[in-house]
């Protein structure tokens, strides 16, 4: 006979082959017919609201692998918030005006002023931009994120940026703005003043130059340190590596407190009497090449205070000022001092009232009334500095000197400190620093060292420059007075009303030639202010513009998360325009994510041929891949991504989806009604229920804490060794050859039901295009969509859940160990599979409990076709023995002599005892002919 329709094999519709390059599109085009999103926040309405808020991308370029992170993240966090009953609305965003748009925009149209003009170059910088969202949004919605794609928030919008000058406001009105003349990072080529976040720190080689100042008084330097005037050039000598700012000398500056020494000594044929740090004293000595030196004398910076000093090459004396600043880690213990090239020139220059210099102008060259070097470019006019100071003598030595220097971010190029009139945030006159320290103490930094991070560099940051000299950005709505440079005494009430005409016509209105009419200002008197707000003040403020505008949305947002240096700028600029404005950080927890580098830890470079494109990703592996590889690595650190790294990912792709599908396979013909009690199921059944039970714990605490690993190790686990290379491989037996609607069938069925609806939940945050499609094939009435959903509540635990559970753990260890045995007698040709061995065990304590609490159905266990226990004791010497924690296990292997069944393949001494069915063991007959056999425990 053909026993093949006597045997329940699988069956579903739940293609094998994942095929996600192909079948992802469509479920993202059904999705959005559908409306699923809001379907979702439909079905979700009453719950509790949990917002993450999404930190606008810049609008330029493709996106790539750190994109991708970052929003899968995003994802992951926002459908485990679904999952655990939360209301969790996603208004994705882009950031729209700045620098990059308008070089590009450059490049077509020229810049402005010469073949364009400012209103047709704003414009064309709005359509780049336009553009540039529409193809980074078809990536992030390719990726299966989820959100209002359809109604994203846009710092270009007419109503975003009439929100950024309310929010500027607000900050005004609470005292935080101030206008003044101090050093700001410079780009020469951006032509414009950078933020904090735009400066990156790169090697660069500068000439390392000691120079002499010398003392217009000699007597006087010698009385300071009580010391008898000697013959020889008598000064103090600084260490520099930028000449180009000495011709904004205005101090030389000496630690009060440090000990001085005076130094006299001969170098190439002249006799020098030099002030220096005693501690670096005699380095100082070597590199200028001393000889003969002599110690005239010892004493503190503080004596030689306001002590005059003739500049190195201009015919004007400086002072000798003190600051805390100057240290000996380097140089000679005397700081060049040029308030209008340095932060912390200029702030000791202000309290001594020194003149605050800036002979450089925005292009990088001097201006034209600088001597000597006038139109010079500074980077190049370097040598040209060290040239006029061998003139005067007062060039002592002069080295290359590799060190990291502050460089644009854009550009690559390096920067400089210059004076400028431009308007600041103060961390000081409004107390902000103070409360932005206090409100870091208030959120959740993960991972925890966060909060040391951006508390550091708040504690340490100079006031917030927020003025740009550019064209495409949003324009400090402010008039000052001609005469007196106060702000108008109507600006708040003109700012709001300035910003009305924004949200209706756009910036544009603020330079038309009628905004002093349509404001009521007086034109003679006032000038309105042309500068633009830094693009960090544009993406800072979305807590204004989009938490507290949208009705969905509410502020503070539960969590902002992004990639590692946004503690120095979109966390930053938005906690400090957020207390500026409140009092209180916008975000209750800060996630952040590192970058991503290829297998050998190098950052992605087209130089290198190491660029991962997550958009050939999604094409050909999929984009279930693609977000299992971004939970898989650790987003803490760096992640690494290659092809082969993918590859392993796909395979645990593939892994999770055979699980899936085994138990989608073998459900076939049930239905939840059919589903038996607890009490009712096999002890193995309750084990699996259990067993997922305490998973599902675990997965639930891993979601709450971000720790996506963590969720990926114990699935990939659950379904490689708790399933597939346990339970499961039990169960077909059971599910193969018992009675289609039979007690032990339908106890296996029962219990797969359950972990099949506890799994797909646990993946549906990270495999969502996955879950969705064995949400459709699950037998049962259900939800239009997995995001429905909420943790299963379904599963339940043992009735003696510790001590059932140590005992099914000794059982899988015994069986480990004996599938061992098995494997060798298979490889050595005894056996062709499990079924034909016969398995004796001899064990005592412990483990012969456990696995004599199995009784006739441990071959079952095993997957042989007989199994016996004796007695530890009683195991002949020749037999193999294996020492476990719990106690040692003799086994002994051998061929079955028995004929095989033809329908469950179990070797039998009964096959063929039945006449009507010769090729069957009893069990089979039983099971197609008779009431069905029992099961007791497997």
């Amino acid at each position: 006979m053909d026993y093949k329709d006597t045997i329940n094999l699988p069956r579903t519709a739940f293609a094998m082959k994942a095929n996600l390059a192909n079948r992802e599109p469509g479920m993202i085009e059904a999705w959005e017919q559908a409306g699923l999103y809001r379907q979702i926040l439909d079905h979700t309405a009453d719950r509790p609201l949990w917002i993450l808020h999404d930190g606008p991308p810049y609008a330029n370029g493709d996106i790539h692998m750190g994109h991708a992170v970052n929003k899968i993240l995003k994802d992951m966090v926002v459908k485990s918030r679904l999952m655990a009953g939360y209301h969790s609305p996603y208004v994705p965003g882009w950031d729209c005006h700045g620098l990059p748009i308008e070089l590009q925009v450059e490049k077509k149209a020229g810049k402005v002023g010469y073949k364009v003009d400012a209103v047709t170059f704003r414009r064309l910088c709005r359509d780049y931009a336009e553009r540039q969202i529409d193809l980074q949004r078809d990536g992030f919605r390719r990726m299966g994120v989820l959100g209002d794609w359809d109604n994203p928030y846009l710092t270009k919008a007419f109503i975003y940026e009439a929100d950024m000058i309310r929010a500027l406001a607000r900050i005004i009105e609470a005292g935080h703005l101030m206008q003044g003349a101090k050093p700001v990072n410079w780009c020469f080529d951006c032509g414009s003043a950078l933020a904090e976040a735009e400066i990156e720190y790169r090697d660069k080689a500068s000439p390392a130059i000691d120079v002499l100042f010398a003392a217009v008084d000699r007597d006087a330097l010698f009385a300071a340190f009580g010391a008898d005037p000697v013959a020889g050039e008598s000064g103090i000598p600084i260490w520099t590596t930028t000449p180009w700012t000495l011709p904004a000398n205005e101090a030389v500056t000496l630690h009060a407190d440090l000990e001085y020494v005076l130094v006299a000594g001969e170098t190439e044929g002249r006799v020098l009497v030099l002030v220096i740090a005693r501690d670096l004293a005699a380095a100082v000595i070597e590199r200028i090449g001393m000889r003969k030196t002599t110690e005239l004398g010892g004493a503190p910076g503080a004596a030689l205070e306001h002590l005059s000093l003739r500049h190195p090459f201009y015919d004007r004396e400086v002072p000798v000022i003190l600051g805390d600043h100057v240290t000996v880690e380097a140089g000679t213990g005397a700081v060049h001092t040029a308030p209008g090239h340095g932060e912390e020139d200029f702030q000791v220059g202000q309290v001594y009232g020194l003149p605050v210099t800036n002979p450089v102008g925005a292009d990088g060259r001097y201006l034209d009334n600088v001597e000597l070097f006038a139109g010079e470019m500074v980077w190049a006019a370097n040598d040209h500095v060290l040239d006029v100071m061998r003139e005067h003598g007062t060039l002592l030595h002069s080295e290359p000197f590799e060190h990291s220097y502050p460089h644009c971010w854009r550009h690559k190029s390096p920067t400089a400190f210059r004076v400028t009139p431009q308007w600041f945030i103060s961390m000081e006159q409004g107390g902000l620093r103070r409360q932005a320290l206090q409100a870091i103490k208030t959120v959740r930094w993960v991972p925890g060292w966060g909060e040391e991070r951006i508390a550091g560099m708040v504690e340490n940051r100079p006031d917030w420059c927020i003025s740009r000299q550019r064209t495409w950005g949003v324009p400090i709505t402010l008039f000052i007075d001609n005469q007196s440079g106060a702000l108008h005494p109507d600006t708040q009430e003109l700012m709001l009303r300035a910003a009305d005409l924004v949200e209706q016509e756009g910036v544009d209105c603020w330079y038309a030639d009628d905004i002093y009419r349509r404001l009521g200002v007086d034109e003679e008197r006032y000038e309105r202010v042309t500068d633009i707000l830094d693009v960090w003040f544009d993406s800072g403020v979305s807590h204004r513009c989009v938490l507290d505008e949208r009705a969905e949305l509410a502020r503070p947002a539960q969590m902002y998360l992004e990639g590692s240096d946004q503690h120095r700028g979109w966390f930053q600029s938005s906690l400090l325009s957020s207390v500026a404005m409140h009092g209180a950080a916008p975000y209750e927890q800060v996630l952040t994510h590192g970058f991503v580098v290829d297998a050998e830890g190098r950052k992605m470079s087209k130089s290198l041929g190491n660029v991962v494109s997550p958009i050939k990703v999604m094409n050909t592996l999929g984009a279930d891949v693609m977000r299992l590889w971004v939970a898989a690595a650790d987003y803490r650190g760096e992640m690494s991504v290659s092809d082969e790294i993918l590859k392993r990912v796909a395979d645990a792709y593939r892994r999770i989806r055979n699980t899936a599908r085994f138990l989608l396979g073998n459900l076939d013909g049930f239905t939840p009604e059919q589903a038996l009690a607890p009490t009712e199921l096999l002890p193995l059944d309750r084990w699996a229920v259990d067993r997922a039970a305490q998973i599902q714990q675990q997965v639930q605490q891993a979601y709450d804490e971000y720790q996506f690993l963590h969720i990926y190790q114990k699935v990939h686990h659950f379904c490689a060794v708790d399933m597939g290379a346990f339970y499961l491989d039990i169960l077909k037996d059971r599910l193969y050859t018992t009675g289609r609607h039979s007690l032990p069938r339908l106890s296996a069925q029962t219990a797969m039901f359950h972990v099949l609806e506890a799994m797909v939940r646990w993946v549906a945050p990270i495999l969502s295009f996955t879950a969705e499609e064995i949400h459709q094939h699950v037998p049962g009435e259900r939800g239009t969509s997995i995001f429905f959903e909420t943790w299963y509540e379904g599963l339940f635990e043992l009735d003696n859940a510790a001590a059932d559970r140590v005992r099914w753990q000794r059982i899988m260890k015994v069986r480990e160990e004996v599938s061992k045995s098995i494997e060798t007698v298979r490889r050595e040709g005894k056996a062709g599979s499990s079924l034909a061995v016969e398995v004796k065990l001899w064990l005592d304590g412990s483990l012969r409990e456990a696995i004599e609490s199995l009784g006739d159905e441990l071959r079952f266990v095993l997957l042989t076709s007989e199994a016996q226990v004796a007695d530890l004791g009683e195991a002949p010497g020749e037999v193999q023995r294996i020492k476990l924690d719990e106690g040692e296990i003799a086994l002994r292997v051998t061929p079955s002599s028995h004929e095989k069944c033809v329908r469950c393949w179990h070797y039998r001494a009964d096959v063929g005892s039945h006449p009507q069915h010769p090729e069957l063991c009893g069990r089979c007959v039983e099971n197609i002919d008779g009431p069905g056999e029992t099961r007791r425990i497997a």
